[in-house]
């Protein structure tokens, strides 16, 4: 459960900076378009923060981390989240200097395969927890 928590913590720090820096670097290079930077700050809030969040409570009923396969999903998950936040962060600052890189589109696309991925066997965990608690 503390694991949990941190991890939650950590995101709402990665998010709020993601957001700061969006906001200034955007400010101080003059730039008025759409990018990929924009697209940091919600992803590790709610992905990370409030999904981490949530888990640490429902930890406390479902004793999740017990279930079998949980720290490799814990892992993968990981993964999948802070790669996609870099390629977010990496095209966001070619997009700002007018250098962007069309192919980072498919190296974000595989950390949301990892995401997907995740939370599809994120969702057969809980339903074995569900289960070990007869709900």
């Amino acid at each position: 459960m503390k694991k949990l928590y941190q991890t939650s913590f950590f995101y709402l720090i990665l998010g709020l900076i993601g957001g700061v820096f969006y906001r200034e670097f955007t400010k101080l290079n003059n730039f008025n378009g759409i990018t990929a930077l924009k697209a940091l700050h919600p992803h590790f809030l709610v992905l990370g923060f409030l999904f981490f969040l949530i888990l640490t409570l429902a930890s406390f009923k479902l004793n999740l981390s017990q279930i079998k396969g949980f720290n490799k999903w814990y892992v993968t998950y990981n993964i999948g989240l802070l790669f996609t936040g870099i390629t977010f962060l990496w095209r966001g600052i070619l997009q700002v200097q007018s250098l962007d890189f069309k192919g980072l589109n498919h190296i974000a696309g595989l950390g949301h395969t990892i995401l997907g991925v995740s939370l599809i066997w994120f969702m057969i965990i809980l339903k074995k927890a569900l289960e070990q608690k007869n709900m």
